[in-house]
């Protein structure tokens, strides 16, 4: 059985015996999507975060109180002294000997800088800090950053001592 031409001679329709087996295509396909949503998934395993202490012990002359924070910025790379990496953690103290815990971290090695706004305008996320800003690296060497290394699910604890000697340009 066909369907009925348009006035105009095309067939648009299709026969009856191709609408069925179109219709049982579907509904197969139909039932094979809904069983593979319903088949459970194996579980993901959680990942093992880390987590950074840091101890900061800042000997420069500037009050620190709440609005003249010490800002930590966590980095996964070394790059952040070029301005080419955004954070991916950080925290602020109202203390010069201030502790900062940072978790949830997934990087390892991580790398830090602090810095203190004397004029207590900076809030820390708004972009880099202010000209004038004294600036600090966990570092062995002057001026190279460390890298800190944290096993999943475990906390490491460091010590970040800095001056007024570096300031933002």
């Amino acid at each position: 059985m066909t369907a009925k031409l348009w006035p105009y001679g095309r067939n648009y329709g299709m026969t009856l015996m191709t609408r069925r087996v179109l219709c049982g295509a579907g509904l197969l396909g139909l039932t094979a999507m809904m069983a593979a949503a319903q088949t459970p998934k194996p579980e993901e395993k959680p990942v093992a975060t880390r987590t950074l202490k840091a101890k900061l012990n800042y000997t420069g002359t500037g009050t620190v109180d709440e609005k003249h924070r010490i800002f930590l910025f966590v980095f996964d790379g070394p790059d952040f002294l070029q301005g080419g990496a955004m954070p991916i953690g950080g925290g602020a103290t109202a203390a010069k000997g201030g502790t900062i815990t940072v978790p949830d971290l997934t990087a390892s090695p991580v790398y830090i800088a602090v810095c203190y706004d004397p004029a207590g305008t900076y809030d820390g996320q708004s972009g880099p800090p202010p000209s004038g800003a004294s600036m600090g690296l966990y570092s062995k060497t002057p001026g190279t950053p460390e890298p800190v290394k944290i096993d999943p699910g475990k906390t490491a604890e460091v010590t970040v001592a800095f001056d007024d000697s570096r300031k933002m340009p």
